[in-house]
This record gives structure tokens, sequence and C-alpha cells, in this order.
């Protein structure tokens, strides 16, 4: 009895599930669960066989197909230029010079081309070179030298008046200078040049072409941003510095421009470089103390090797202002040379005579292009054989 009784209520319990599985699949609104597929089984490769890229072997052998890796994008390194050597560019950038100063050189040689030279003619010759920049004490040198030997030619022929007027200008330039930049390397500490000057001059663009044309002459340089006071600076020199290879020293914006200067010469001394070129800030020289901080950082790189350049960046069209900013600046720090830039635009030429009669110390670059190559060193007689045309 008892064993009859356990099999039905098995019965029963049975029907009850059976019900309740009824009950869920058919209930009101209720959908059938989807068949449930087998997975895909694929082919496995056939022994010592190379599975595809990406693959990878599952769970019995199978192979599965994973995604592509996701490239990371490239970092895209500045390709480093190599600067053509400094020699020669003056000869190759003539034609420049030549289209911005051969009116003033033309209208000389016309002057001094007139059967009769008298004292009107003379005035005009004064006038013109005056207002060329030439200054009026070498105006009057030059005047006085000219009158004098073109009385002493009598006649004079289109060939003689370029000739004296050509050694007049050359004697005014002074070729005998020694227009050398002092880039040499004292045993294991590198050369160093100071660039100096107003806001403006194009002093940032003139140490950066300064910099691509030491490495096109084959030296290793390293540059210093110590216009602090403008983050500009420092990143248009970061610019130069990446197209050559040079590495560029900078600070904090608004930090100390003389620990700029500090850290670039003993990076230079570290790296062995040729050159350290230190960038300062642009000068009012109405300032008086900022002035004085150019002085201290002239001192504070001597703590570690000596300032062989202090090259003052002019600007050729500001004329008589620039001269005065030249004084100011040569009071401040030991002058070594100028860089005269924008020369091919409307700068008048004579500036080249008077600012070497008023500092005492030569030319040694010229500025006459925009291009990263344009900066040339300063040769008198290509400038006077400019000015004068063939």
């Amino acid at each position: 009895m008892d064993g009859y009784l356990g099999v039905i209520v098995i019965v029963v319990l049975v029907a009850l599930v059976a019900a309740g599985s009824l009950f869920l699949l058919f209930r009101p609104g209720g959908k059938a669960a989807p068949p449930v597929e087998p997975p895909e089984t694929l082919p496995l490769p056939e022994e010592g066989a190379k599975r595809p890229a990406g693959a990878e072997e599952g769970e019995g052998g199978a192979t599965t197909t994973l995604p592509p890796p996701v490239a990371e994008p490239a970092v895209v390194v500045p390709e480093v230029e190599v600067p053509p050597p400094s020699a020669g560019r003056m000869t190759r950038l003539r034609s420049r010079l030549a289209k911005s100063q051969s009116a003033f050189g033309r209208g000389l040689l016309e002057l001094l081309s007139r059967d009769r030279l008298d004292d009107e003619v003379w005035d005009e010759i004064e006038e013109r070179l005056i207002t060329a920049d030439v200054g009026v004490g070498p105006t009057q040198v030059m005047v006085e030298e000219l009158r004098t030997k073109s009385k002493v030619l009598g006649s004079r022929s289109p060939q003689e008046v370029r000739a004296l007027l050509r050694e007049q200008l050359l004697n005014q330039i002074d070729p005998g200078l020694d227009r050398t930049l002092r880039v040499a390397k004292h045993g294991e500490r590198p050369a160093v040049v100071l660039v100096v000057g107003v806001n403006g001059t194009g002093k940032t663009t003139t140490t950066g072409k300064l910099a691509r044309s030491l490495i096109g002459d084959g030296k290793k340089v390293v540059l210093g941003a110590a216009d602090t006071f403008r983050a500009a600076a420092a990143d248009q020199l970061q610019t130069w510095g990446d197209r050559v290879g040079a590495d560029v020293v900078r600070g904090p914006e608004g930090g100390d421009p003389a620990s700029v200067a500090f850290d670039a010469t003993a990076r230079g001394i570290e790296e062995k470089v040729d050159v350290v070129i230190v960038d300062t800030a642009g000068r009012l020289h109405t300032k008086t103390g900022l002035m004085d901080e150019l002085g201290k950082v002239k001192r504070v790189i001597e703590k570690k090797a000596t300032v062989d350049e202090v090259l003052l960046v002019l600007d050729a069209t500001t004329g008589q202002n620039g001269m005065r900013q030249a004084q100011v600046f040569a009071e401040v720090v030991n002058i070594t040379g100028i860089a005269l830039t924008k020369l091919d635009g409307t700068a008048k030429g004579g500036i080249v005579i008077s600012v070497q009669r008023e500092l005492g110390v030569p030319v040694k670059l010229v500025g006459l292009g925009e291009g990263p190559d344009d900066l040339a060193p300063f040769d008198a007689e290509v400038f006077v054989d400019a000015i004068l045309g063939e």
C-alpha cells in the first residue's frame, strides 16, 4: 500500500511541474524563448599550418579572430635642416641690397658727373649724404675729400667718378676693421655670444639666424632664451632651435633672465658645444633698472665662462634714433659688434658709417631679408659696390 502511495505522489508532482511549464510558455502576452543554437565550430587548422595574424587558439583547439589592435598616433618629430655655410652669403644677397640702396648711389654719381661742380651741387651732395644717415661729421669729411680730388682730376669720366666715390665710401666704412665673430672655443669651454637690443629690432630672429649660420659652418650651438618676459620670444627661439637641432634652455615666464643665461652656459659646458648664444629681453633704453639687469646677466655668465661677443642688434630703418639706443647700450655692456637688420628695406645705407663712427665697433652682421639664411657677415666692398651698381 505504501508503495502505491509513493508512486501516486511522484505522478502528481510531475503533473504539477508540467502544468507550471505550460502555463509560463502559453500565458497571455508571453513569447516563446528563442531556440538556443549550438556554437559555431570552426575547422581546426591542419597540423603545422600557420594561424592568420590576430588569431588565437580557443578551447578545444578552435581558432577565433581577434579585432586588429588600435594604432597609437605617431609622434611627429620635426626634420632637422642642414643650413648652408655663411661664407659668400652677402655676395649672393647683393641684388637685394642693390634694389634698396642703388638710388642713393646713382644720385651721388649723377651729381659728381656734372660738367660744373659749383657750391650748389656740393650742397646737394652733402644733403644726400646726411639724409642717407651717413652723419654730419663723416659727410663733411667726404665732401671735402671729394672736392679736392675732383679738382685734381679736372675732366672726369664716369669710371673715374665711380672710383672716386667708391674710395671715399670705403674709407668711411673702413674695410680694415676686424669683423670676425669671436666664436672659438676656450679649451673645454664654449664661446658665449650675448645678443642685446631694443624690442622690435629683430633681436630674437637674429639670434635664431645666427645659430643657424654657425651650425651651417659646422659648429654645435646651445641657445639661451633669457627673454623671460615674453613667452612668444622663448617659443620663437625654440622653433629656430628645433629646425637646426640646437638645444634651447628656457625658464619660467617672468623668471630671472640671469638664471636662464647661467643655465644655458652650464649646459653648453656640459655638452661640450662650440657656442652658447643668449637672447636677452628687449631693453628700452630709458629704463635704467632694466639696463642694470642686462649688466647682471653678463656678470652671471662670466662666473662660468667668458663673454666673447656682445652683439647689439639695430634696426637700420630707425636711423639716428637707433644711434641713441646704441650709445646707451654701450654704456652698460661692452659692445663688440653690431648686427644691422632690415638693411634691404627702406634703410639708409649711411647708417653703417655713422654707427661705426659713434660706437667705435664694427658692423659684423647684416640682415638682408626675411628668409632663414638672410643674415650675412658684413663685407664692406660688396656693400659699397651694391650701392654704386656695376
